[in-house]
């Protein structure tokens, strides 16, 4: 009874009001502000204000020169409605993202299954397939791919000592994109690491016991590995298709810019940054960035919604 007591006393005690604490507490609370204050900052006024103004610019026609002037749903409409490379560039977007995605996610997959056993060049070839990630982003990269798949580029030198029929791949509509796509599939470095980390934390037993079983490599692939990776295939799936949605670099140098040939490397991010600083539509430019978060939160959401039927967590 003694007990039952107390601890209704303990229970109906006030809570502690925060000028009650304890001065070295109080002093912990200003250290811990004063070290978040820069984030803080750069939340705010780099983030949040950048993003509310860009919105409600998104309303106006802005050309950078002169006042914005308010126009409603104009612009959006004229996206959706009266702009045709805009459509060109959601579709070549979209195309890109779909085909470049999948086989970059799968190519990773492979490669750090493949390099997961411990042998002496392991992590010499873990070094050299991660190296293009960090690579791959840059100018320098994008202007080699472009001498690489030009007209006397070194795949034409190979295939034209072959016997075969050489092209400007880069030059011809019908391949300028599968270009660009091999450029994404390249950089498959960054979701390897994190496949083969993942790889490395699958219980040695459960391999174990099923070779046990008599399980082949390919069985143990499809009924153990990949159930146990799938949370990171789910997680490398929406940081590569908001990368993929967000690809520029590539698209602007090997096409100088232009989207070319006939629009076929239109990225929307590329038409996007000739809309507004180009053309000076810069109100237009940012209806189109509102509506790309929008169809990247679409696709995000579309994910994590089928997740439910194929990504095994541990629970």
């Amino acid at each position: 009874m003694e007990t039952v007591q107390t601890s209704r006393l303990f229970f109906r005690r006030k809570p502690v009001p925060v000028d009650a604490l304890a001065p070295s507490h109080r002093g912990e609370a200003r250290t811990a502000f004063v070290f978040l204050l820069p984030w803080l900052l750069g939340l705010i006024f780099l983030t949040a204000l950048p993003m509310v103004g860009s919105f409600v610019l998104s309303f106006s026609h802005y050309d950078l020169l002169s006042p914005p002037q308010w126009i409603g749903l104009e612009n959006y409409e004229r996206l959706l409605a009266h702009d045709p490379r805009y459509l060109k560039s959601l579709e070549v977007t979209t195309t890109y993202v779909l085909v470049s995605v999948p086989l970059s996610i799968a190519m990773a997959l492979v490669i750090a299954v493949t390099l997961s056993q411990q042998t002496p060049t392991a992590n010499l070839f873990r070094g050299i397939f991660y190296l293009p990630s960090l690579l791959g982003g840059s100018v320098a990269v994008g202007v080699l791919w472009r001498q690489i798949f030009g007209g006397n580029g070194l795949v034409n030198m190979m295939l034209g000592g072959l016997g075969f029929q050489t092209t400007s791949w880069i030059g011809d509509p019908r391949y300028a994109l599968s270009t660009l796509i091999i450029l994404h599939i390249w950089q498959f470095g960054a979701p390897m690491v994190i496949f083969l980390a993942g790889v490395r934390q699958i219980p040695k037993e459960i391999v174990d016991a099923s070779i046990m079983d008599g399980a082949s490599p390919v069985q143990r692939f499809f009924r153990i590995t990949l159930p146990l990776l799938s949370p990171l295939i789910l997680f490398n799936l929406v940081m590569q298709t908001i990368n993929a949605f967000q690809a520029f670099v590539p698209a602007f140098v090997i096409s100088d810019g232009t989207g070319g040939p006939i629009d076929s490397t239109l990225f929307y991010t590329l038409y996007l940054y000739v809309e507004g600083f180009r053309n000076f539509r810069m109100g237009y430019a940012m209806a189109m960035a509102w509506v790309l978060l929008a169809i990247i939160a679409v696709f995000t959401a579309i994910s994590f919604y089928a997740s439910r039927f194929w990504v095994h967590y541990e629970s």
